[in-house]
């Protein structure tokens, strides 16, 4: 009896001392970070030890890292009604409708559709009404120093984010992102933030915290560079039968299958492409109910460079098409098809 009280007094010490923040600038790992900034980016030593200092351990980062919330679903029709909702999709028409001329400006400049855009920012942040509620300073460096399977991604992330702080002249302790460290209205890593974020409302600035149009730029911006191909569909629903279709829904999500020789793998498209147009296949699965098919084509590839995720981007899709619906409801100038830039 003494032994199993005293066993479980020390596991509730363990789990207090688990959930206090761990202060970092003593660690050894944190000051090889540090020397690390201070030689290849000119930090000054002693003010990024105190930034480092304040940084605190959040083990509810971990936990989500390693079950993210949407995982837990393990269904497509689940996670999908977690986006398409009506809510949710009269707030991507009146996003839409305020941001028009943003959309307008980023389809013509980067060739991605505006229903893509609103789509992105929609499943991201509820069209920029949920940024995050860790601090980005915290979140990458729980994950740079406590979180050893993605702890080199991170510490690239954690060096991006301090040199971008500096550069914007900005207080990394009160930046507020996702739990991966993600910032803004377009949940841009600090990396993609450097490189691809563009001051699209011409202000002289890039905020992505409160700028929809430098958030709708910058998306445009990060598709394009990922190889976004203009006026190319993103995917296109399918039927199948016969078995030889689940060879090439397990091969992955790089188009390498010519859309003529889909009929030979049992894959009957929902609408005609040019024969030699390069595709893939995914599956959309269900438990207890028939699994969903697309056909899928290059930009579905880029969507994934922005969440690595065929769930992810089939959401945005929908979402978008849903959106494009309720616009044309109530039609206003600029309606565009699913999928399709404006010309």
């Amino acid at each position: 009896m003494r032994a199993t009280a005293l066993a479980a007094l020390l596991a509730l010490h363990q789990g207090l001392a688990w959930a206090q923040p761990t202060s970092y600038q003593n660690r050894k790992e944190v000051k090889e970070f540090v020397a690390e900034m201070v030689k290849k980016h000119g930090f000054g030593r002693k003010e990024l030890t105190r930034v480092l200092a304040q940084a605190q351990y959040q083990p509810a980062i971990v936990r989500a890292m390693d079950q993210p919330p949407e995982s837990a679903l393990g269904s497509w029709q689940a996670y999908r009604a977690i986006f398409i909702k009506p809510e949710r999709i009269e707030g991507g028409v009146q996003f839409w409708n305020r941001n028009a001329e943003a959309l307008k400006r980023a389809a013509d400049e980067f060739g991605v559709s505006e229903d893509v855009i609103v789509g992105i920012i929609g499943v991201e942040t509820t069209f920029g009404r949920n940024i995050g509620t860790y601090r980005v300073i915290d979140a990458l460096a729980t994950l740079t120093f406590d979180y050893p399977k993605r702890g080199a991604y991170f510490r690239a992330e954690l060096e991006h984010y301090l040199v971008f702080s500096r550069d914007q002249r900005i207080d990394p302790l009160r930046v507020k992102g996702s739990y991966a460290g993600a910032i803004g209205i377009p949940q841009f890593m600090p990396g993609s933030y450097r490189r691809f974020a563009v001051d699209f409302d011409g202000d002289g600035q890039i905020n992505l915290a409160s700028s929809p149009s430098d958030a709708i730029g910058s998306i445009g911006n990060f598709l394009k560079a990922h190889g976004w191909v203009r006026g190319q569909p993103v995917a296109i629903g399918a039927t199948v039968s016969g078995d030889g279709w689940r060879k090439l829904a397990g091969s992955g999500i790089v188009p390498a299958i010519r859309f003529a020789d889909l009929a030979g793998y049992g894959i009957k498209p929902a609408a005609p492409l040019p024969g030699d147009t390069l595709c893939a296949l995914i599956e959309l699965d269900s438990p207890g109910q028939p699994s969903e098919l697309r056909v899928t084509l290059q930009n579905f590839f880029v969507l994934t460079r922005y969440n690595r995720s065929n769930l992810y981007a089939a959401a945005v899709l929908d979402l978008a098409a849903e959106i494009v619906r309720a616009r044309s409801a109530a039609p206003v100038a600029g309606t565009v098809v699913p999928g399709k830039s404006n010309p």
